[in-house]
């Protein structure tokens, strides 16, 4: 390398070292604090603006129409106050309210005339054929609870049969597919939509919302109610089906309160009415999840595992009758076929040997369930101990398949031997069946 360019070189890393001892001095670090608060209050600024302008931004159709000559949009606040309402759908029930009034309803029938007459109208008409056994477990399950569950084959007839309740009644079934990845009551009921400012209103809302303005029974389906768990999306219905007074059980819907909102929603809630019953279908395979004791207390279950055969029915009306005249019909029955005195005594001592031999007791739920549904149960055309052994096989038998498994086996004669021993051989079938069932798969 030449002289001249070595000095040259020197005189280039001398500038370098000053370049870089300046941009690392104090003076300098002040210097870019300062542009670097410039460029974050230009920042904030900027976004200020930008949010002054969204709301024109965000117009609908309807807020571009009302803009003034001076080109300035309505306020936001003004907008919520001058809609309709967020609940379109329960707002034009509210209007049409009077439609769901009648005058026609029978006073003269009886809860075996109900049965019969159903039956006949399910075949006439539906071609829906069912068992009298069936029909009156079904009638008398009303009975007892607001919630049914009909379990069995898939095929059985299982949602056909709420259905053809339904347009017996002439009140057609409000019929809702559950889906697998229901979680919470907005699954059922609805949400509101912020960005709509609207509430997406469910089939099941606007059936309970009428039913709060009508007499008649309105039946709601819940078609594969175990496809999800149930004690996730249907927590809130158990929950306010427990409480006595029907007139306490206000179902949440908003957390807030709007001027516009419909006539029967008040400070967010509407009435869960006492004339909706829910008829949940369930398969037990692979695909479903178990019903959990929780759900199985409160509901009333009846099985459906095989078809009924054809047969030759005459024709039949529909049913106009209230769902207050329904619940007179079970009040006459539960004080006119009361059960009887020697199968209460049965009923003890079986509740006895369950305590001692497998730590199960009836309860005080499922004993005021047993004295609705038998009583009404043979009203409506059956046999008392029929009845007896239905309800014991869905309510206490059921609980047995949570006992050791090997210790259900080894008991299962002795069991059934007791059985036969306290009933007679010839009746309490299904109760054993469930037993031996039980030790089979043990």
């Amino acid at each position: 390398m030449s002289i001249g360019n070595l000095i040259s070189a020197t005189e280039n890393k001398s500038v370098m070292q000053t370049i870089w001892q300046y941009a690392s001095s104090g003076y300098a670090i002040l210097i870019y604090a300062i542009i670097l608060l410039v460029l974050v209050a230009v920042l904030v600024v900027s976004l200020m603006i930008s949010d002054n302008r969204q709301p024109k931004s965000l117009l609908i159709q309807s807020d571009k129409a009302e803009i003034s000559k001076t080109g300035e949009a309505p306020a936001a606040e003004e907008k919520i106050e001058e809609s309709d309402g967020r609940f379109d759908g329960l707002s034009r029930i509210d209007d049409q309210r009077e439609s769901y009034k009648r005058s026609d309803y029978r006073e003269d029938i009886t809860l075996k005339r109900l049965c019969e007459s159903f039956r006949n109208f399910s075949a006439n008409k539906l071609k829906l054929y069912y068992d009298i056994s069936d029909i009156r477990r079904f009638i008398a399950g009303m009975a007892v609870s607001h919630i049914l569950i009909l379990q069995g084959m898939s095929g059985t007839g299982k949602t056909s049969l709420a259905y053809a309740f339904g347009e017996y009644l002439d009140n057609t079934s409000t019929v809702i597919p559950v889906q697998p990845m229901w979680k919470e009551r907005t699954d059922l009921i609805g949400y509101y939509n912020e960005f709509t400012k609207r509430f997406n209103e469910t089939d099941l809302l606007k059936k309970m919302y009428e039913a709060n303005y009508s007499k008649d029974i309105y039946i709601t389906v819940l078609d594969e109610m175990n496809i999800a768990r149930v004690e996730y999306y249907f927590a809130e219905f158990l929950s306010l089906l427990e409480l006595p007074d029907a007139e306490k059980r206000n179902l949440s819907v908003v957390s807030d309160e709007w001027e516009s909102d419909p006539k029967q929603l008040r400070n967010g809630h509407i009435k869960l009415p006492k004339n909706i019953w829910f008829i949940g279908t369930a398969n037990n395979d692979d695909s479903t999840f178990a019903i959990s004791d929780k759900v199985y207390d409160r509901a009333m279950i009846m099985d459906l595992d095989k078809k009924a055969e054809p047969f030759a029915a005459p024709r039949e009306k529909n049913l106009h009758i209230t769902s207050d005249r329904f619940d007179e019909l079970a009040a006459q029955a539960v004080k006119e076929y009361t059960l009887s005195g020697r199968n209460r005594k049965r009923l003890e001592k079986l509740d006895e040997y369950m305590i001692e031999n497998f730590h199960i007791t009836f309860g005080n739920r499922i004993m005021k369930q047993i004295n609705t549904y038998i009583p009404v149960y043979v009203s409506c055309g059956g046999d008392e101990l029929e009845a007896l052994d239905d309800i014991l096989a869905k309510k206490v038998m059921r609980k047995l398949s949570m006992q050791n498994p090997v210790y259900i086996r080894n008991s299962a004669d002795r069991f059934c031997r007791y059985m036969d021993e306290l009933f007679g051989e010839e009746n309490m079938q299904l109760c054993k069946a469930f037993v031996r069932r039980l030790e089979k798969n043990a």
